[in-house]
């Protein structure tokens, strides 16, 4: 595929493709029906776009001064079902073998740098060790979330018992690869009031939307509004590195949005959608009409409700601005977080270095008990102990008190009263979905919007994705279930834009999220919610554990510290469609899960 070898294969057809400054690179097109034609419905007409269309014309073959070439094994050095990194070089290359067949691939995940030969290889693919991410060993497709990059695939050939593998330097650097996408040849951008697709928020779910769209060659106009001031960023990093700066965060940079025609409005605030008219209204008064509509409005973080809640210094955490503002506030003084959650637990940690002194309030007895339940949460409650973070437990915040104006004390309903000059709130979030209540998109009682496996709501055309969804969960028998993670929204997005497109595609993905705290990361998949047990293997004290979430006799749920690739390997059991038993995980024996193979 690397289209550095002398002799191309017939079926293929290289393209270069025109990618911003930072990110260009190479990338090919297989005979696998990605070049052929396809039609899509533009503003009512079908057009047909041809891959030469979009693109600029095919380049046989870059310059061979552009190439590293090198043994790197003898054919016998690698069993089936086994993965190397190997050095090319210029850099390394991640070696697979799998059903008696070579293939080489960038080796670092796209995502956050994971080194993939410590994931798990499984049908065809390989899933990254840290966050679950799943690439396609044969072309090096992204196949599962998070991030947004492909891998590079590279040439292997086999000569005299070697395997020799060739790849462009420039791809061997960049370690990642940005699918082709078409560009938008709408005339109406930017001046008209409609649009083809219309997107409202711009986070994971948003982003990929869009992105999906102009993967699959759609060529009209996009456009993505949100409530931020910023472009699409990596909102879990806000707690877990609060000093982090907007364009720190950014996951693409401006000339991306505009070299494939992506309008965002920011700072753009819907307050009305009406379906029958397929309008919506901003709150400036712009209107805009549409033909496809992606609701992803996210959630909107719960405030406390008590006397004093109006004082300064008081935050939750939605934004770039807020984060910073906390950490300034924070250093020096004395910082109190209210509740024990992903978000509370991982700002207390963060703010462990910064702070004079970090408290936690929280109503449950130990932190993440709904989700980790009582055991992992009190070994987790050890580790922060242990860094000096003073927990208030089994009770809330009944005053908030000020001096001239500015937070000064947090009184506790157990009459407890902490000196706190910053206090951070942490108590979960509601669905951001207000504007829609009149809309004639159903909402559930709690305000989330149901969708379909396809992501579709109630009104043809219209679709939702991410934090404000409950959606039919697969693999545990359709039930609909509201799941806030950030690889989630990433893979509802993809399915909206692929139903946009008609393609019928359907949710599938196992739940896999992850949180840092003190420079240990937990990792967790699945969906334990109602779990009735916890087993667990490795030990608690040393937090180096694998921990089983149960219900009845099926494992639901799994979570790991220093126990990688394990939480990836069940992933990738779940997502086969194979039902994990209780008990094959009670007998502490893991070797059908550890094992290498699939």
């Amino acid at each position: 595929m690397g289209g550095c070898f002398s002799k191309p294969k017939p079926v293929e057809l290289k393209i270069e493709v025109v990618l911003p400054e930072k990110e260009r690179g190479k990338e090919e097109l297989s005979a696998s029906g990605k070049s052929s034609p396809r039609a899509y419905q533009g503003n009512g007409t079908a057009r047909h776009f041809h891959a030469e269309e979009r693109l600029p014309a095919p380049h046989p073959y870059p310059g061979t001064q552009d190439c590293v070439e090198a043994a790197v094994c003898h054919v016998k050095d690698l069993e089936n079902g086994q993965m190397r990194e190997v050095e090319l070089g210029w850099g390394k290359v991640l070696l697979v073998k799998d059903n008696g067949e070579f293939h080489a691939l960038g080796h670092k995940c796209p995502h956050y740098g994971a080194p993939l030969v410590k994931g798990v290889l499984s049908r065809g693919r390989v899933r990254c060790p840290w966050h679950g991410a799943c690439f396609n060993i044969s072309t090096g497709d992204l196949e599962d979330f998070p991030g947004l990059d492909s891998l590079h695939k590279f040439q292997v050939k086999i000569e005299k018992e070697k395997v020799y593998i060739r790849a462009s330097k420039q791809a061997l650097q960049l370690q990642r690869r940005t699918k082709m996408m078409a560009k938008c040849i709408s005339p109406s951008a930017g001046h008209s009031g409609s649009t083809n697709v219309l997107i409202v928020g711009a986070g994971a779910a948003g982003l990929v939307c869009a992105e999906t769209l102009r993967q699959e060659g759609f060529s009209d106009r996009i456009v993505l509004c949100t409530l931020d001031r910023h472009l699409p960023y990596d909102r879990p990093k806000l707690s877990k590195s609060l000093d982090a700066q907007p364009e720190q965060l950014a996951l693409r940079p401006k000339e991306f949005f505009r070299a494939y025609g992506i309008e965002v409005l920011t700072e753009a605030q819907v307050i009305t959608v009406d379906v029958r008219n397929k309008k919506v209204v901003f709150k400036d008064g712009f209107k805009l009409e549409y033909s496809k509509l992606l609701l992803a409005p996210g959630s909107s973080p719960k405030t406390l409700s008590c006397k004093g809640k109006e004082v300064e210094n008081v935050f939750t955490i939605r934004t770039p601005e807020d984060a910073n503002r906390i950490v300034r506030l924070a250093r020096g003084r004395n910082a109190v977080v209210v509740g024990a959650g992903f978000l509370g637990m991982e700002v207390a940690a963060y703010l462990t270095e910064k702070a004079h002194s970090v408290s936690v309030v929280e109503l449950e007895e130990t932190p993440f008990r709904k989700f980790l339940g009582e055991r992992v949460g009190r070994a987790l409650m050890k580790m922060f102990e242990n860094n000096h973070v003073k927990f208030y437990m089994q009770t809330e915040v009944l005053e908030l008190r000020a001096q001239e104006g500015k937070l000064k004390e947090v009184v506790l309903k157990s009459s407890k009263v902490i000196r706190a000059d910053v206090c951070v709130v942490g108590i979960g979030a509601v669905p951001a979905t207000g504007f829609l209540r009149q809309s004639g998109v159903t909402l559930d009682s709690r305000g989330f919007i149901p969708v379909n496996k396809m992501m579709q709501t109630n009104v043809p055309g219209v679709f939702a994705a991410g934090d404000a969804v409950t959606f039919p969960l697969a693999w545990r028998n359709n039930r609909k279930v509201n799941i806030p993670h950030w690889q989630m929204a990433h893979a509802q997005g993809r399915v909206a834009a692929q139903n946009m497109l008609a393609q019928e595609a359907e949710m599938s993905t196992v739940p896999y999220l992850w949180t840092a705290m003190f420079g240990k990361s937990l990792r967790y998949a699945g969906y334990g919610e109602g779990f009735d047990d916890v087993i667990i293997q490795g030990g608690l004290e040393e937090l180096k554990f694998v921990a089983f979430y149960t219900k009845g006799d099926e494992v639901t749920a799994v979570a790991s510290m220093n126990y990688d690739p394990i939480v990836s390997k069940v992933a990738e059991v779940l997502a086969s469609g194979r039902t994990i038993r209780k008990r094959e995980v009670e007998t502490g024996d893991m070797s059908w899960i550890t094992g290498k193979g699939s």
